[in-house]
């Protein structure tokens, strides 16, 4: 069962470096199950859904991406993708509400568009989070459309996350009236209510931790709906605290070690032994280190979900193993 049952926007963000973007894949494929259309999102231009999936760059259109992760039952759904540029948007955006088809193009070749974006970033914001309502409140009506049953949204970085989603209400403040102010206050409407979730990424390491703690801080001031925690990029625990603790103190046993090692393979040296002993007390002493960021992360008040580091890197496969262990954990 999933923890998010009315979650239709699923919102992934996190620090750089800590994995979002294959969080975000990863979360579309697990959601994608029991005939389930899903829409994967990106909107920082860096291509990264293309990289991660070995399919060419994407274009400003909602392309079948790949199978979902399949039920109990062997019945997988669709996963689209859409990667999202604010020139792209606000064209689509002036055809759609002011009828500008060959007039916004004409802009657009004389630079005005990428102008208007670039000395006003707030517009940008304002362009990304419209299109991702747009796809979020369609319906039977919207003739040749897609619709979808969720959406994953791989979204800016923690630092400027709630700022990001937050945009559309400073616009709604400026506007005051019209039809400016009526969509702004429909985009934060959605984003504000249950059926959005935004999922904060980390590792076990104290920086990109206080960054999530703060991220969560700054999204429940804003009136935003937190989602869940992932801790990716977790280490095996093959060792239990006993023998980590052991190997902390240096207190192992070398000839045990070294009779072990003898059984299993021939050319067992002192210099091995040691070796092997020094990788181990520097994997308990890492380990320690990380217990205490994951007794942090336990203390934010929200649903965690941990992830494995994944030995052979980040293919379809291993987005596939990631997308199982998220719907086992509930997180899907």
């Amino acid at each position: 069962m999933s923890d998010w049952p009315r979650v239709q926007l699923h919102v992934v963000t996190g620090k750089g470096g800590t994995g979002k973007s294959t969080v975000a894949a990863a979360l579309a494929l697990a959601l994608a199950g029991s005939g389930r259309s899903v829409l994967l999102c990106e909107v920082e231009g860096r291509q990264g859904i293309a990289r991660m999936f070995d399919v060419d760059p994407l274009p400003y259109a909602e392309r079948r991406l790949a199978r979902g992760l399949p039920d109990a039952g062997g019945r997988a759904g669709q996963v689209h993708a859409l990667h999202i540029d604010p020139e792209s948007a606000l064209l689509e955006y002036l055809a759609m509400y002011y009828k500008l088809g060959r007039a916004g193009k004409a802009l657009d070749r004389f630079g005005v568009i990428d102008f208007a974006t670039t000395i006003a970033p707030g517009v940008r914001d304002v362009l990304l989070t419209g299109k991702v309502f747009e796809a979020a409140q369609r319906n039977a009506r919207n003739k040749d459309a897609n619709t979808y049953d969720a959406i994953v949204l791989d979204a800016p970085p923690t630092g400027r996350i709630a700022q990001f989603l937050g945009v559309n209400s400073e616009l709604a403040g400026l506007a005051r009236v019209g039809p400016i102010k009526a969509q702004a206050d429909k985009v934060m409407a959605l984003l504000r209510s249950p059926r959005t979730a935004v999922h904060l990424v980390t590792v076990l390491e104290e920086m990109p931790v206080q960054e999530t703690a703060d991220g969560i801080a700054e999204l429940r001031a804003a009136g935003l709906p937190v989602g869940g925690v992932v801790v990716n990029l977790v280490r095996p625990r093959d060792l239990g605290p006993g023998a980590l603790e052991e190997v902390r103190t240096g207190d192992v046993d070398r000839t045990a070690i070294a009779e072990e090692l003898t059984r299993a393979t021939a050319g067992v040296t002192r210099e091995l032994v040691d070796s092997l002993v020094a990788e181990a007390r520097d994997h308990a002493v890492r380990r320690a280190l990380e217990d205490a960021q994951h007794a942090v992360v336990a203390g934010l008040g929200v649903p965690t979900y941990d992830l494995p580091r994944l030995a052979g890197g980040i293919d379809r496969g291993a987005l596939l193993e990631l997308a199982a262990i998220m719907r086992e954990q509930g997180l899907a």
